[in-house]
């Protein structure tokens, strides 16, 4: 038997799923684990220490990956943050959360697995609220303002530019009011906390640290234009990532010094990628492939590695299963409890992602497997135009103009931020990690894609998943990044 096995073995014999009963642990039976779910806000998989990149400095999270596991090939169920986050919650894909769009609440019956966690007498609390009014009473502590006061309005969300220029100093971050949070938890309980960061998403707090990386150690992806403009919109990045790091320490530390750092299971994700043309709000992995880190010292062997796909939706089923809770009624995750002790297992065979309505109307799908990735784009009469902070970015912004002096030989236009797509596109991940190569009209390949289009077709049919008829208009310029 595993060690997790054993750990909920013990616990379904001791620990009774009740209302009412509150105990955490007796001399004779084990506590059952907490949780701390941190979630960057766009932040690609692959910037930082632990997941290879050179120069951004990411002390704690590396720290963090040591004494932990990493999965290498973790995957969002979309590229867009509440959509992101809803997904998590609910354990469903998005098209199945009622909330599958930017800014949709999550609706008032749907069911999240903390309440699961509830009942089994767990105190739940969240930082940064993007989720909509119904589903706050379902935790028991919620921030919903910054250090100085400031209340979000009805209908306003946390990393909407407005309210993150309100705030001032390590508040921009979303992140203070962490450690305040932790030190609030009752004694008497097992918990859950949901800590959801601003950082690194747009716009960057161009004072979120003095550590100053240089303009030298930016690593750009092919698709971007190597220029000083696109090299600057870089260092901020990396900057708000640093921050972020910092306060990642400090929950750690937190936990330390608590005594209940050796039964608290931490992970560490992002909400989809990095807020740049072609990576944030697309099916490519540089915007649904999430950096992902579990920590639990007294399960989980320091230092390890999980080779194999696993899903965001895979997190609820994972932390109920080892919460010895009910698992959700209606769930498309699966536990990958067991590969937390044998990271050499598989967890999945497929990973699916979607793209609806971000700022501008889309509506594409994903399935990717260990290799092979399929993207269909159900309006490839539309660009793939980036979100609107990303359009008002320099780097976008250097890419248009860079168009107008190249045409047809630009970077906007090979990888369609412009220009309509392909309805399909195929990638070789192992010979072709970014994706610049669309394999979907070779003749050799057509065995690779029709087994692609099979699982993506059967997932369509099990999940309900549809093409509206009818489009929604943008809200944004898809040149300028101004309101339409």
């Amino acid at each position: 038997m595993s060690l997790p096995a054993l750990h909920l073995w013990l616990l379904a014999l001791t620990f009774p799923i009740s209302l009412v009963s509150r105990t955490v642990g007796t001399e004779d039976a084990p506590a059952p684990p907490n949780f701390v779910v941190v979630v960057a806000d766009d932040m690609s998989w692959d910037d930082a220490g632990f997941a290879g990149h050179p120069h951004i400095r990411t002390p704690n999270l590396d720290r963090l990956a040591r004494r932990g596991l990493v999965f290498d090939q973790a995957f969002l169920t979309i590229s867009s943050c509440s959509p992101s986050r809803a997904s998590i919650l609910t354990s469903r894909y998005p098209h199945r959360t009622g909330a599958e769009e930017l800014h949709w609440p999550i609706p008032s019956n749907a069911h999240l697995f903390v309440d699961n966690l509830r009942d089994r007498g767990y105190w739940i609390a969240a930082g940064k609220w993007h989720l909509g009014d119904a589903m706050i009473d379902r935790f028991d502590s919620v921030l919903q303002t910054d250090t100085s006061g400031f209340q979000l309005p009805s209908g306003a969300t946390a990393d909407n530019a407005k309210f993150r220029e309100t705030l001032e100093g390590d508040a921009r971050s979303g992140c203070a009011d962490w450690i305040p949070l932790l030190r609030s938890r009752p004694e008497a309980r097992p918990f859950f906390v949901w800590l959801a960061a601003l950082d690194p998403h747009r716009p960057y707090d161009q004072d979120a640290n003095s550590f100053s990386h240089e303009p030298s150690s930016v690593r750009l992806p092919p698709y971007h234009p190597d220029t000083d403009k696109t090299r600057q919109d870089y260092l901020a990045y990396y900057e708000e990532i640093h921050r972020l790091d910092r306060f990642v320490g400090l929950v750690v530390d937190e936990l330390e010094q608590q005594n209940a750092s050796e039964n608290t299971v931490v992970i560490f994700l992002s909400d989809n990628g990095r807020p740049f043309p072609r990576d944030k709000t697309t099916l490519y992995d540089s915007g649904i492939r999430t950096p992902f880190i579990v920590r639990w010292p007294e399960v989980i062997p320091a230092g390890s590695r999980a080779p194999g796909l696993i899903s965001s939706i895979d997190i609820g089923p994972t932390l109920l299963d080892l919460a010895g809770a009910a698992p959700l009624a209606k769930s498309d995750g699966k536990s990958f409890a067991d590969v937390l002790t044998d990271p050499s297992l598989p967890a999945r065979d497929w990973v699916f992602a979607e793209k609806n309505w971000h700022d501008f109307e889309d509506h594409s799908r994903m399935v990717r497997g260990e290799r092979y990735k399929l993207i269909q784009n159900h309006y490839a009469d539309l660009p793939n135009t980036p979100p609107a902070d990303a359009v008002r970015s320099p780097t976008y912004q250097e890419m248009l103009r860079l168009e107008q002096a190249e045409g047809d030989q630009s970077l906007a236009r090979q990888y369609h931020l412009t220009t309509r797509r392909p309805f399909e596109e195929l990638y070789d991940l192992e010979s072709d990690p970014h994706e610049t190569r669309n394999l979907a009209l070779q003749p050799r390949y057509a065995s690779v894609l029709g087994r692609l289009r099979g699982a993506l077709a059967r997932w369509e049919t099990t999940t309900g998943d549809y093409t509206p008829t009818r489009r929604t208009a943008d809200e944004f310029d898809r040149i300028s990044g101004a309101p339409t």
